[in-house]
């Protein structure tokens, strides 16, 4: 069996990459919205960096080049070397590793992305929103897309397919706007705004004051 990444790459070069939940409920992976160019969707994110960001889960780039064109200093972070590559080539700056490996400004990072649903990176949203407050500064913010409201906390054991290939199994989860507040306080953190943005929810956390 596959690992998920192998899947995951081919779609980024390509494929027709498909997510299966364990239900058997098949959807495609956005790969064409994720590769192209910032949508309106993605201008309420990127107008509330305003410092150094850390765009985890950078995937092809395209919100870590927007920053570096804005002149917002910025750094992709992906366990994709194939997401690196395209991220570089875009004129974004990326390293391979992931988010909970060492990195680099460890406590001083003024926004960190978790765009298009990466909040859902390892399948356990305290643990992530945990280390990306070690990660921010002070005045940090941690910026991400959420489910609608009403969706909950879903965790799954999702695969991918490419190529009629499955691959192994792999943690994630859905956060609904209802279910952000208390996981947002077990990190540490507070909700500080929540906004619709051409038809995608929104939220800014921070620490508490």
């Amino acid at each position: 069996m596959m690992p998920a990444l192998m899947q995951y790459e081919a779609g980024l070069l390509g494929g027709s990459t498909q997510v299966i939940d364990r239900s058997g409920r098949r959807r495609a992976l956005p790969l064409a919205r994720w590769s192209g160019i910032v949508s309106a969707g993605d201008e309420g994110l990127l107008r509330a960096c305003t410092g150094p960001t850390l765009d985890i889960g950078c995937g092809p780039g395209r919100l870590t080049a927007a920053l570096t064109e804005r002149a917002i200093p910025a750094l992709g972070v992906d366990i994709s070397a194939v997401a690196v590559r395209l991220t570089l080539e875009r004129g974004g700056l990326a390293i391979k590793r992931s988010v909970f490996d060492a990195l680099p400004g460890l406590g001083r990072w003024r926004s960190l992305l978790l765009a298009d649903g990466n909040i859902g990176i390892g399948g356990n949203p305290v643990a992530l929103l945990r280390r990306c407050r070690e990660l921010m500064c002070d005045q940090g913010t941690v910026l991400l897309d959420l489910a609608e409201p009403g969706s909950g906390l879903l965790i799954e054991e999702l695969r991918l397919i490419e190529s009629g290939r499955i691959s192994a199994p792999f943690r994630w989860c859905r956060l609904g706007v209802d279910a952000l507040a208390p996981v947002a306080a077990a990190a540490g953190l507070v909700v500080r705004d929540i906004w619709l943005q051409d038809g995608r929810w929104q939220a800014e956390l921070a620490r508490p004051r």
